[in-house]
C-alpha cells in the first residue's frame, strides 16, 4: 500500500525532531506540560472544521492533533515509561475489552442496554485502579475538564448507578424549580455568594436537560454562542444601514433592531 509506512515515518520525524544536537530547539525545549495548551488547541479545531462541515480542512487538523499524540509519545519513550505501541496496544485492548458485543458476545443491544454496559465496565477499570485516599467515583473526571463536560461526565456516572431522572420531565422541572431559587435568592442580594451557587446550580440542572435530549452541552453553548454573534452583526449591519452606530446607538435602538433581524424575511 502506498502509504503503509507513513507511521513509521512520522515516528522518525518525531525522534529527529527532538535529537539534543541536531533538532528542532523549540520541540527540544517543550516537556508534558507545556506541550497541553496545544493539545486543547488541536483538539478545539477539530470540532471547529466537523461543526463548520469544512472537512477539507478537517484533514490536515487530524493531523495536527495526532501529532500531539505522537510528541507525548515521545516524551514519555525519552523518560522510559511508555513508547507509542504501547499507547496503541492499550487502546486496542480497552476497545475490545470494551465492547464485548462486538468481540465476544455478537449480540445486538439497544441504547439503553449499551449505555449500561459502558457504565459497568468503565466502574470495574475504575475499581481496579482506585488510588488511595481517592473517590473511586470521580477519580477518572479529569479535574480541569471544561465544566460544562465536567458536569456532564458527574451527571453520567450517577445516572449510571441508578441515580437519575426516567426521562427529560424531571430534569426541565428541576431547571424550573432553580430558577425560582435563583429569583429568590437575587431578591435578597444579587452579589451574595448564595446568589452565585444558586446561578450555578440553575447551570447544573440545564445540562442534565441537555444530557437527557442526548446532545452534548458544550456543542450546545457554541451553537448558542454562534448564533448570538452572527445575530448581533447583523443588528450592527441594519443599525449602519439607518446612519447609526454601536456605539451611539441606545439600547431601545439596538433591541428594535435585533427584533427586526429576528423577523423571517
Amino acid at each position: 500500500m502506498k502509504h503503509q509506512n507513513t507511521l513509521a515515518e512520522l515516528l522518525a520525524i518525531m525522534v529527529k525532531l527532538r535529537d539534543p544536537d541536531t533538532g528542532c530547539p523549540w520541540d527540544i525545549k517543550q516537556d508534558f506540560k507545556s506541550i497541553v495548551p496545544h493539545t486543547l488547541e488541536e483538539a478545539y479545531e477539530v470540532a471547529d472544521c466537523i461543526e463548520k462541515g469544512d472537512f477539507s480542512e478537517l484533514q490536515n487538523e487530524l493531523g495536527d492533533l495526532l501529532f500531539q499524540v505522537i510528541f507525548y509519545a515521545q516524551l514519555a519513550n525519552e523518560q522510559g515509561l511508555f513508547d507509542f505501541n504501547d499507547v496503541v496496544a492499550g487502546l486496542n485492548s480497552k476497545l475490545v475489552r470494551r465492547h464485548p458485543h462486538v468481540f465476544s458476545e455478537q449480540q445486538a443491544l439497544t441504547d439503553q442496554q449499551l449505555s449500561e454496559q459502558y457504565q459497568a465496565i468503565k466502574a470495574q477499570e475504575r475499581a481496579a485502579k482506585v488510588v488511595p485516599h481517592t473517590s473511586s467515583l470521580w477519580q477518572d473526571i479529569p479535574a480541569n475538564l471544561p465544566s460544562l463536560s465536567k458536569a456532564k461526565k458527574i451527571q453520567q456516572r450517577v445516572a449510571g448507578l441508578g441515580f437519575d431522572w426516567p426521562s427529560y420531565h424531571g430534569a426541565l422541572d428541576k431547571v424550573a424549580e432553580e430558577v425560582d431559587e435563583v429569583k429568590e435568592a437575587l431578591a435578597v442580594d444579587p452579589h451574595s455568594a448564595h446568589s452565585a451557587e444558586e446561578v450555578g446550580d440553575l447551570l447544573f440542572a440545564t445540562v442534565n436537560v441537555a444530557r437527557h435530549i442526548k446532545r452534548d452541552p458544550e456543542q450546545l453553548l457554541r451553537a448558542a454562542n454562534d448564533k448570538f454573534s452572527v445575530r448581533f452583526e447583523k443588528v450592527q449591519a441594519y443599525l449602519a444601514e439607518r446612519g447609526q452606530s454601536l456605539d451611539t446607538a441606545t439600547l431601545e435602538q439596538m433591541d428594535a433592531a435585533w427584533e427586526a433581524i429576528k423577523k423571517p424575511v
